[in-house]
């Protein structure tokens, strides 16, 4: 796929979308926005498919939006709807990377701040470096949190927590992020890729399709009552217990041996 500011590579069933802008701490502008959401798409439609990894090339995870091209549509004649531009943009990638019926992972090798970590924190996992860390960011620019933070971080680290980054702006590094629930793992720099991408390829050969309803309940759950939710798991089961990886898995447990998921 030719993108100009995404580099995407596919093996072995894991996709690898890496945000490109290394020069810019890898910060979105309106063109790496197009480029993840048709990427997402793409993982979406592939069915040989079936895990993926969003990381950052050089330093940095994501520094968010880039400012210098969010204020020259702000000083345009037509001017800039911040909403619309929220919208149409990590709002949809945000939707996209929870609703994919797939296991995605944030290898954070660095910084991840405003809409970065909005993006990390829509992901399934997130494998962290030594150095990663992790910043609000909107309140240090007179803003307030978009990009699914509001939503998505007091869920992950707590209510109190996720004010306190929000209100203080304060960095939370590697070791923090761990013990607040932010971080699965924490890896030296230099093994984080190999480590995510091994964790990659088993989830890729893993009963995906399950793991894809798993999902499903799970961000049903955010919003729901227990009854409901309860109520959402039967049907759920119902589901998977028709697809052919549980078939396969209670053949497999029977036959004492190693499954072999298809994902389907």
């Amino acid at each position: 796929m030719d993108y100009k500011k995404l580099l995407f590579a596919a093996e072995l069933g894991v996709a690898v979308v890496t945000l490109n802008r290394p020069d810019k701490s890898n910060a979105f502008d309106d063109e790496m926005t197009r480029e993840l959401l048709d990427a997402l798409k793409q993982v979406e439609r592939d069915e040989t498919i079936r895990c993926v990894v969003l990381t950052g090339a050089g330093k940095n995870f994501c520094a968010g939006q880039d400012l210098s091209a969010f204020i020259e549509r702000q000083k345009a004649p037509t001017g800039l709807d911040v909403r619309e531009h929220l919208l149409k943009g990590y709002n949809r990638v945000v939707m996209k990377i929870r609703a994919l019926e797939k296991p995605f992972i944030a290898a954070v090798n660095g910084a991840a701040a405003g809409a970065g970590l909005g993006i990390a924190c829509a992901c399934d996992l997130r494998y962290v470096s030594e150095n990663a860390k992790f910043r609000m960011a909107f309140i240090g620019i007179g803003l307030a949190p978009d990009s699914g933070t509001s939503f998505l971080l007091p869920r992950i680290v707590g209510f109190g927590r996720a004010l306190d980054m929000a209100i203080t702006n304060e960095l939370v590094d590697a070791r923090e992020a761990f013990a607040w629930g932010l971080a699965n793992r924490v890896y030296p720099p230099d093994e984080l890729m190999d480590a995510t991408l091994a964790t990659a390829k088993g989830l890729a050969s893993a009963p995906t399709r399950g793991i894809g309803l798993t999902k499903r309940a799970l961000n049903r759950a955010l919003t729901t009552d227990l009854e409901s939710a309860l109520d959402y798991e039967a049907y759920l089961q119902n589901v998977a217990a028709g697809t052919a990886d549980h078939i396969e898995g209670v053949s497999a447990f029977l036959e004492k041996r190693a499954p072999q998921y298809q994902g389907k």
